[in-house]
Order: structure tokens, then C-alpha cells, then sequence
């Protein structure tokens, strides 16, 4: 998976694996890389990154080619425009409750009036290295904005959300939305029926459509809703499963 074709696979509907990466360590990056996902996100509003951890991780997505998001810590203008001149190949924003919220992210995430703040001495822009019109036709086609629905207005603003340009795909929340209809498990028919709803919304409009999933397991099941690209827990999660396996293999010696 190259940066340049990430934002088309996700716009096709290609069945994409990728995790939130929560250690903000190049190292771990590089591991991840070497792992086959199809990406990685760092995980900027539940994990310590800072601007160089950041800045470092992102180094290395384009030194390796290797598509690289940001979920950014919350939807102001200056979150959005620091991950992406970074090197960022996209961002993913929380709390996306309306059109009004919709449309000031597609602006910030977009070259323009009003929005991105251009700048040709960036690592996303090749340090001068890149004229003009190749950056803005680059930003176009490659730069994959995504809002997170994880509120019930999110998922009630669905619709004007998915129509909304420059947005790019829904990311359904899962644990999120359980917690704000109410319920200490993500089994409820309150999900299942904003799944549902935000789906077709996705669908309608031509979006990409995304969750996240405890395993490939649970992908299975919710492809049922049309979601195609799965954030698949967090190298945290992988750790700490393959550590108890393997623990409880010695714990069974004789």
C-alpha cells in the first residue's frame, strides 16, 4: 500500500486493516510497518505524542511509502494543519456532530480561502523541493479526511455529514456511541441501528465507511453494515495478547 493510492482504496471500498498506534516511538512505528497492515494511525487525542514524536513517526511514513493518519486530539484548525504538514496522509477528527462541524474540517484539511495554510517548505511538501500546482493537485487526490461519529447527534447529522465535501469517509465510534446511548456493552440494537443509518449515508454519497474492531473476527461480523476499512485495536492490545499466551503456555508446564 502506497501513499498515493491510500485515499483511492479507501474511497473504493477495498477491505483495509490498519491500528491505532498509541507508544509514540519511531521504533514501534517501523515494527508495525514491517507487521503488512495497510496502515497506521497515531492515536494524538488518548495517546502522549508530541509535536516530535510526531514529527519523527511521520519521517518514516514517507521514507517507507507507508500510508500514516493522525487522529488529532480534537477538531481545531491548528490540530488539523500540524499533522498534516508534518507529512500526514490524512487525519481523522473526533466529534464530528454536524455539518456546521463537518464542513469547518473539510476547510481546515483543504488548501483555499479560509482553510489550510499553505506552506512549500514543509515535510509533506518536500521542503521546497515541489512547485505550486503539484502540491495542491498532490493535497486533492491524496489527503484523506475522515469524521468520527461517536455521538448520537453524529449519527442523527449522518446524512449532511456524508455530503459534505471534502470529507472523505465516516468512522464510526463504537465504544463511544455505546457509552452515549447508554449502555456498558457494544451489543445494543442502538448500535447496530446507527451503524446501519451511517452506513447508508457513507453509501449515499460515495464515502468510505469505518469502524473500529477488537479483531478480524468482529470485522466479519459488522461487514454486514458496510464498513471496509477496520482500525484493528492497538499494538498496546497485540502486546499484551501475545505476552498472556505465552505466559499461560509456561504457566502449563509440567
Amino acid at each position: 500500500m502506497s501513499i498515493a493510492d491510500f485515499r483511492s482504496k479507501v474511497l473504493a471500498g477495498t477491505p483495509l486493516a490498519g491500528t491505532f498506534m498509541k507508544t509514540p516511538t519511531v521504533d514501534m512505528l517501523e515494527v508495525l510497518i514491517l507487521s503488512g497492515l495497510d496502515f497506521v494511525c497515531l492515536d494524538c487525542e488518548h495517546a502522549p505524542f508530541d509535536r516530535g514524536a510526531i514529527s519523527a513517526c511521520m519521517a518514516l511514513s514517507r521514507a517507507a511509502d507507508f500510508p500514516v493518519l493522525v487522529r488529532v486530539p480534537s477538531s481545531a484548525p491548528e490540530n488539523i494543519s500540524k499533522a498534516l504538514d508534518d507529512g500526514a496522509c490524512g487525519v481523522v477528527v473526533p466529534h464530528v456532530t454536524s455539518a456546521e462541524v463537518a464542513q469547518q474540517v473539510a476547510r481546515a484539511s483543504r488548501f483555499g480561502r479560509g482553510g489550510r495554510g499553505y506552506a512549500g517548505s514543509t515535510r509533506w511538501s518536500g521542503y521546497t523541493t515541489s512547485a505550486m500546482p503539484d502540491l495542491l493537485e498532490r493535497s486533492a487526490s491524496e489527503t484523506l479526511v475522515i469524521a468520527q461519529i461517536e455521538d448520537p447527534e453524529g449519527v442523527e447529522a449522518a446524512d449532511a455529514i456524508a455530503a459534505t465535501d471534502g470529507i472523505d469517509a465516516l468512522f464510526l465510534g463504537p465504544a463511544d456511541l455505546s457509552v452515549a446511548y447508554g449502555h456498558s456493552h457494544q451489543e445494543s440494537d442502538d448500535l447496530f441501528a446507527a451503524m446501519e443509518k451511517t452506513g447508508k449515508a457513507a453509501q449515499a454519497h460515495g464515502k468510505g465507511y469505518v469502524t473500529f474492531v477488537a479483531n478480524a473476527e468482529r470485522a466479519s461480523a459488522l461487514r454486514k453494515y458496510g464498513f471496509s476499512m477496520f482500525f484493528i485495536a492497538s499494538e498496546h492490545t497485540w502486546i499484551m495478547q501475545g505476552a498472556r499466551a505465552q505466559v499461560a503456555g509456561i504457566r502449563a508446564l509440567d
